[in-house]
C-alpha cells in the first residue's frame, strides 16, 4: 500500500536518466508536495524537514508507462482488480497503465470510465481508461467518442474484437480524429484464425492444433493504413497493438516512411519467446497474438532497435489458474506481465543486443507517454514526481507465487532477470518499497 512522506524528499547521489528531457548523469532530484521541484548535480537544500534517500549506484528514472493493460473490472474481479493490477505494476516501476475495455460491462460510457478511475479502486498507479471504438465491442454502432474522451478516456479500441468492417473502421477513423483520440487496433483478421490457437506452422502440425497464419495479422494492418491514408488527414492517428509478425511490422515501416501517423508496440514475450515455448501444450505460452517463429522474433528485436517500434507494452492479461489448467484449445489467451517487463527489456535489449539503458527505459516511459499524448514518463520540473530507483545490472528472480497480481499465468516463474525495482513514487508517495525512516534536518 502506498505511505505518505514528507512534502519534501531529496534523492541524492543517484544517477539519473531521463529520455524525454535527454538527462543521463548524476543529478538530485528533488521532490516537494508531490511534484519535481528541482533537478541538479549536488543540490543544495535546506534540510529542514526533508527526507533524503541515497540513491548512490543506483538508477533515477521516470516511472514507467504500459499502454496496454487489462485489470478485469469492472466484472472479472476473481481474476483481478484496479487494486490488484496496479500493486503489480508499481511492483515493477509501473506508475501508469492505460487499461483496455474489455470488462464486464465494456467501458463503451463515460459512467464506466468514470468509475475505473474512481478512488474507491484504490489504484497504486494512475489508471488511463481506453473506451471502446464501438458499442458493446460489437464492430457495428460507434461509442460516444466525446463523452469518452470528456470522462478521462485517452484512445478508443476494441482490443479482443478487431474492427473488421472497412465502413466501420472508416467511421472510428474519421470520428476519433474528430474527437482528437488514439485509435488502437489488435490486428487480426478473425475469419482466418477461427479455432486456431497458435502460431501458423510446422510445430502446429506437429502438435495437431491449428495455427494462425502470419496474413490474418499483416493483412488487417495493411488495410487499416490504407483506410488511414484514404482518409488524408494529419490529425488521424493509427496505432497498432502487440505487433508480432514480421509481415505486419514491414506494413508499418513503410506507411511511416510515407509520413503516416503509425504507432505500435510490442509485448517482451513477444521479443524474449518463440512458438517453441508451448512445448507441451503449456498454456502459459498460449496468448493473441500467438508466439510466432524465431524469425518473427528477431524481427520485432530489430524494430525496437531501429525505431520503427515505439515503445513496449505488456499486454498485461491476466487468469485465474482453472481457466488455464484445462485443454490447450480451450484455454485462454493471455499472460501476466507489468512484473517481468523490465527485466526481459534489459535481457534482451540491453544485455543481448547492446541498446544503451537509457534507450531501453525510454520504451518503457518517455515513448509510450508520448504515444498517447500522457502528461507522464518525464522528471520535467512541475511534473508530478513519479519515480522509479533500480539498480539494472542486480540479478533477481521472478516468484510467480510471490506476485502482487492475483492470477500467476505467466512463463517466466523462476526466471533469474537483471533490474531489480527498489523504491516506486508516485506523485511523491511510495507506492512500492521503502522510505528510509530517519529524516534529515
Amino acid at each position: 500500500m502506498s505511505q505518505r512522506g514528507p512534502n519534501r524528499i531529496l534523492i541524492k547521489g543517484g544517477h539519473l536518466v531521463d529520455p524525454a528531457n535527454r538527462i543521463d548523469g548524476p543529478r538530485d532530484l528533488l521532490i516537494e508536495d508531490g511534484r519535481v521541484a528541482a533537478v541538479d548535480a549536488n543540490l543544495k537544500v535546506d534540510a529542514q524537514n526533508v527526507q533524503v534517500i541515497d540513491a548512490t549506484g543506483l538508477i533515477v528514472t521516470p516511472g514507467f508507462v504500459d499502454i496496454h493493460v487489462h485489470l478485469r473490472e469492472p466484472g472479472q474481479s476473481y481474476k483481478e482488480t484496479i487494486a490488484s493490477g496496479t500493486m503489480a505494476a508499481a511492483a515493477g516501476g509501473f506508475t501508469s497503465v492505460a487499461a483496455m475495455p474489455n470488462t464486464l460491462p465494456v467501458n463503451d460510457s463515460a459512467e464506466v470510465t468514470q468509475w475505473m478511475q474512481a478512488p474507491e479502486r484504490g489504484a497504486q498507479a494512475r489508471v488511463y481508461p481506453i473506451g471502446a471504438a464501438t458499442v458493446g465491442s460489437m464492430g457495428e454502432v460507434l461509442a460516444n467518442y466525446s463523452a469518452l474522451r470528456d470522462a478521462g478516456a485517452v484512445a478508443v479500441s476494441d482490443d479482443g474484437k478487431p474492427i473488421l468492417g472497412d465502413e466501420t473502421m472508416r467511421a472510428v477513423l474519421r470520428a476519433a480524429t474528430a474527437a482528437g483520440l488514439p485509435v488502437i487496433q489488435h490486428a487480426e483478421d478473425t475469419r482466418m484464425t477461427g479455432a486456431c490457437s497458435m502460431n501458423a506452422g510446422p510445430l502446429a502440425f506437429r502438435l495437431g492444433l491449428r495455427g494462425m497464419p502470419i496474413e490474418a495479422e499483416a493483412g488487417i494492418v495493411a488495410r487499416d493504413i490504407a483506410l488511414l491514408r484514404e482518409l488524408n488527414d494529419d490529425r488521424a492517428h493509427l496505432h497498432v497493438a502487440h505487433l508480432s509478425a514480421k509481415k505486419a511490422l514491414d506494413h508499418v515501416r513503410a506507411a511511416r516512411k510515407s509520413g503516416l501517423h503509425v504507432t505500435c508496440e510490442v509485448t517482451p514475450h513477444h521479443f524474449v519467446l518463440t512458438e517453441e515455448a508451448i512445448g507441451e501444450y503449456d498454456t502459459h505460452a498460449k496468448m493473441n497474438p500467438p508466439l510466432r517463429s524465431a524469425a518473427d522474433r528477431d524481427a520485432m528485436v530489430e524494430g525496437l532497435l531501429d525505431g520503427t517500434i515505439d515503445c513496449i507494452a505488456t499486454d498485461h492479461a491476466p487468469h485465474a489458474a482453472h481457466e488455464k489448467e484445462q485443454e490447450f484449445e480451450r484455454a485462454p489467451n493471455g499472460i501476466t506481465g507489468l512484473e517481468t517487463s523490465l527485466g526481459l527489456s534489459l535481457a534482451v535489449l540491453h544485455r543481448q543486443h547492446g541498446m544503451p539503458l537509457a534507450q531501453v527505459l525510454g520504451l518503457l516511459n518517455a515513448r509510450p507517454a508520448a504515444v498517447l499524448g500522457l502528461s507522464a514518463g518525464t522528471l520535467a520540473v512541475g511534473k508530478s514526481a513519479d519515480v522509479v530507483l533500480l539498480a539494472p545490472e542486480t540479478e533477481w528472480a521472478f516468484r510467480a507465487s510471490e506476485s502482487r497480481s492475483r492470477s500467476r499465468n505467466t512463463p517466466f516463474d523462476g526466471w533469474s532477470l537483471p533490474g531489480k525495482v527498489h523504491l516506486v513514487l508516485r506523485a511523491g508517495r511510495v507506492v512500492h518499497g521503502e522510505l528510509p525512516s530517519t529524516l534529515q534536518g
